[in-house]
């Protein structure tokens, strides 16, 4: 099993455990992998291995020739994560991007000196440089080595970005043309649940706390039904991707704007756009005010604003 289908498995694993919470299910509930597929919206088999793990853990049980069912009662399940296992390439990326963060390495970096200095084989370095270029925090130099890209370097910038994103993000639950998918919405929810309700935030990964985030944003973009908000926002992440990835440093503020997605949420699936709106300005506001507070104790975006 590749380290991606390893980690898709303790994901898919976490988010049945979601459901199961949610629905409030008893032992014997007999959860189905077609059910389950489509609710979380991939096939039937990596669910199918999701349950097995569940089933090693001693959540569900296997019947043969009937499926999978529920063992413990979901007022236990609270007590009960199935932590993702970190890959050396996203452990390596999470170095690198804090590490820069705090200027404790150059701009330039060669493949050599990565090696080197956090002890890892080129092959990982490789591959995390290919997924840093991805995502345009690192470009190639044209002679050697790589040089991170460009990015929102002042809070001048950054205040502007807020105001930007201020006036796009509230407007595109109002268009004539907004309409959710509330399969995603219902996706989008378990995540945010599972972040909200982690004993130890600060154990999940920077990578994965800022994919959720770009996530709900870019969601909530494109439910608009106009391509033009939706690549904005997908373009303003990119931007402060660099920068905002060291806030996730804050478990604090993470958990907050959990709670403000989840608030998002609820009235996208209530049908009330215009309380949507309220509250994504809310949090946009909420997210520069923590911004000009940890400003003001550094002549530079801090690394633990909020996102």
């Amino acid at each position: 099993m590749t380290r991606s289908t390893q980690q898709t498995r303790f994901r898919l694993a976490n988010q049945i455990l979601d459901v199961i919470r949610d629905a409030r299910m008893e032992p014997g509930h007999h959860l189905r992998e077609q059910q389950l597929a489509d609710l979380v919206g991939v096939s039937r088999t990596p669910i199918r291995s999701a349950l097995d793990l569940l089933a090693e853990r001693g959540v569900v049980e296997t019947r043969k020739n009937q499926g999978f069912f529920l063992r413990k009662p979901f007022d236990i399940l609270h007590r009960i994560e199935i932590e993702i296992p970190s890959t050396i390439e996203e452990e390596l990326y999470t170095k690198l991007v804090r590490d820069r963060l705090a200027t404790r390495i150059p701009n330039s970096v060669t493949q050599s000196e990565i090696s080197r200095r956090y002890d890892v084989d080129r092959v990982a370095v490789t591959r995390t440089l290919s997924r840093l270029a991805e995502a345009g925090l690192i470009v190639r130099n044209p002679g050697h080595g790589w040089t991170f890209a460009p990015t929102l370097d002042s809070f001048i910038s950054l205040r502007a970005s807020y105001e930007f994103r201020l006036t796009l993000e509230p407007a595109g639950f109002l268009v004539p043309t907004f309409k959710p998918d509330h399969a995603a919405i219902e996706r989008m929810r378990l995540q945010h649940l599972y972040l909200a309700s982690h004993p130890d935030i600060a154990s999940v990964s920077s990578m994965q706390l800022f994919e959720t985030d770009a996530a709900f944003h870019e969601m909530c973009a494109e439910s608009s039904g106009n391509a033009f908000f939706a690549q904005a926002i997908q373009s303003q992440n990119r931007l402060r991707r660099l920068l905002e990835f060291g806030s996730y440093f804050d478990s604090r503020r993470v958990r907050e704007w959990c709670r403000e997605h989840l608030g998002i949420i609820e009235a996208i699936a209530s049908g009330n756009f215009a309380e949507a709106s309220v509250r994504m300005r809310s949090h946009l506001e909420q997210a520069l005010a923590s911004a000009q507070v940890a400003a003001k104790q550094s002549d530079t975006v801090p690394p633990n604003r909020a996102p």
